[in-house]
């Protein structure tokens, strides 16, 4: 099953999921796609020795510019990445695109909640717990399937980048497994 990742910036969820898979018989990590052509994921993959791709706002809009580039891949994981999924894309690879948010879906979703924005969304309501969200991609931003969750405690002496440490932490674990789960329920169908 060949996978393609998309990001948009530093790409440590992507080195991380290119890494936990090298080994993988089934799984194999064979594009990294950026909307930013600084994105230093970009980086981090060609060290890897894994194909790159810029895709900027036109090329991602144009159905007969980004399907032939994407020939070939099975399944797509967003990690970091910015840009909402176009319909033609979510038809074209229907429960085969799913995404991480860095927060409890339903809770702290929607247009402009990410990275930090989250984490001060979560620290300002003074909740006791954060975490990771893996769902499916649907037309509703952060509105798809939730696939599963990851919670872990937070104190209202947490400042941001300490929640953010923390919840980053739990996808850099689990993230990984998460994926490859969900793609071997899709290799056994």
């Amino acid at each position: 099953m060949n996978l393609a990742i998309f990001i948009s910036g530093e790409g440590t969820n992507c080195e991380n999921i290119i890494r936990y898979f090298a080994d993988n018989t089934y799984i194999n990590v064979s594009l990294v796609l950026s909307n930013k052509k600084d994105a230093y994921g970009l980086e981090r993959a060609k060290a890897l020795g894994i194909p790159t791709c810029i895709a900027n706002k036109e090329l991602f809009s144009n159905p007969q510019q980004l399907l032939p580039v994407l020939k070939g891949i099975d399944f797509i994981v967003l990690a970091g990445f910015l840009l909402m999924i176009p319909d033609y894309l979510i038809d074209a690879y229907p429960k085969r695109i799913i995404n991480l948010h860095p927060a409890l879906l339903p809770k702290y979703g929607g247009k402009g909640m990410y990275g930090q924005h989250v984490h001060k969304a979560v620290k300002d309501a003074g909740e006791k717990e954060t975490g990771m969200t893996v769902h499916y991609v649907s037309n509703i931003c952060d509105g798809g399937e939730i696939i599963a969750q990851v919670k872990t405690h937070i104190s209202t002496d947490n400042s941001i980048e300490e929640i953010a440490n923390k919840e980053h932490q739990l996808e850099l674990e689990h993230f990984p497994k998460i994926i490859e789960e969900v793609l071997l329920r899709n290799i056994e169908k």
